[in-house]
């Protein structure tokens, strides 16, 4: 199953950089040499797919993205309003360029997440390797929710590079494992392309989405993410990323560590 922690997670190939991780993180979240050698691809979206984000971004009613091939089925959700939508959030300068989060389109998106879930460094976290199948359950569990989590491709100048998971850590079972405060959100952050890895994008990233959530959310006064505490490179990227260390957790499925950026102190760490 996933890791309950999101992100930075997957990420796990030694002495190199978590692709990034909450939870799961591959090498960063997602680190690790990947077998597959499209992952060190230069990946780049035609003008088409780039035009498709736009305008979704831009869209004042994002259409419900719980597309089901199967029957149709009426899905209602908050439309991300528990995360006070995350789709409109919106690009953030960051030091390695712009960074935009999109969220995930199941049909444009899943054989290039499929692909990352499948490098055996970021299948060691996230454990959604296997046939597409497998991924596409857990993206759909989440577009056809409440809202609470939002999946989301991470674009770095125009080319998406990482996976991320937005979640009110508040109303996940996290919860359960440590004092949750209302409004709390959680991060999960995987690298996708092996070139990407071990350079520091994690931190880069990391710092900008988690500051990016707490501008946009005036209710959350913090950002936490729950690597797992074997991922050592997700753990020094989320902490050069301005996260505290703040207690060892046993979570269902991994012994993780809570890392916190306060709104308070994200002016110091």
């Amino acid at each position: 199953m996933p890791p309950t922690d999101a992100s930075a997670h997957a990420a796990t190939v030694p002495g190199t950089e978590l692709g990034a991780d909450s939870s799961p993180v591959a090498t960063e979240s997602g680190t690790g040499a990947s077998t597959d050698n499209e992952d060190t691809l230069d990946l780049r979206l035609p003008g088409e797919l780039l035009a498709l984000f736009a305008a979704e971004t831009d869209s004042e009613e994002p259409r419900s993205r719980c597309e089901d091939p199967a029957p149709p089925v009426t899905v209602t959700r908050a439309d991300d309003d528990l995360l006070d939508r995350v789709a409109h959030w919106g690009p953030v300068v960051t030091p390695a360029g712009v960074f935009h989060l999109v969220p995930v389109h199941v049909e444009r998106d899943l054989s290039l997440i499929s692909r990352w879930m499948n490098d055996p460094a970021v299948a060691e976290f996230w454990e959604l390797a296997g046939p597409t199948t497998r991924t596409e359950s857990h993206l759909r569990a989440q577009l056809c929710g409440d809202g609470r989590s939002v999946p989301c491709l991470g674009v770095l100048e125009g080319t998406p590079m990482s996976y991320w998971e937005i979640y009110r850590a508040d109303l996940d079972p996290v919860a359960r494992h440590y004092p949750a405060r209302p409004h709390d959100t959680g991060l999960h952050l995987l690298i996708g392309g092996v070139a990407d890895r071990g350079r520091k994008l994690g931190s880069t990233l990391l710092r900008a989405v988690a500051d990016l959530a707490l501008d946009k959310r005036p209710a959350c006064a913090r950002v936490i993410a729950e690597p797992d505490l074997r991922n050592t490179p997700s753990v020094a990227a989320f902490l050069s990323a301005g996260f505290r260390f703040a207690a060892e957790v046993d979570l269902p499925a991994k012994r993780a560590a809570l890392m916190i950026r306060d709104r308070s102190l994200r002016d110091l760490l």
